[in-house]
């Protein structure tokens, strides 16, 4: 099965240079957009619900400390994506690539995945609460 890694280097292949933060962002997209179209997740690691949006913490391991990335700096993925994972991805990029870290970030926050998960949390504040793939697919699917 294809690990985040796979998910994010694919998806470096694409753009070139990001941030860091909008990675993360699009990596979460390309999960819950599989979760609803292809039935199945894109990769086990989980999403944190951390107070810029959601946050896989093994990719954000990675890229610690790091503005931005490309991918040359992502060597975790081994590309065990299917054609399937990949035109998921490429659909989620296609929609969602235009926009800066920030203004997904600001749409994370209006989903019910995110916020759902910093339940009791006030604004601004730490938490490694996981936005289960359970409440992705009910949310997105439902879109």
């Amino acid at each position: 099965m294809a690990n985040v890694f796979d998910t994010a280097k694919y998806l470096l292949e694409k753009a070139g240079k990001m941030s860091t933060m909008k990675l993360q962002k699009l990596c979460y997209y390309s999960q819950a957009w599989s979760l609803v179209w292809d039935d199945a997740p894109l990769f086990e690691e989980d999403f944190q619900a951390w107070a810029n949006g959601p946050v896989c913490p093994e990719l954000f391991s990675k890229t610690k400390g790091r503005y931005s990335v490309t991918a040359n700096d992502e060597n975790g993925g081994d590309n065990n994506l299917t054609d399937n994972q990949k035109d998921t991805i490429d659909k989620v990029y296609e929609h969602y690539g235009k926009h800066d870290a920030q203004w997904l970030s600001q749409l994370t926050h209006m989903e019910d995945p995110w916020k759902n998960a910093r339940q009791g949390v006030p604004s601004g504040v730490g938490s490694n609460n996981i936005i289960s793939k359970e409440s992705m697919a009910l949310y997105y699917g439902g879109l």
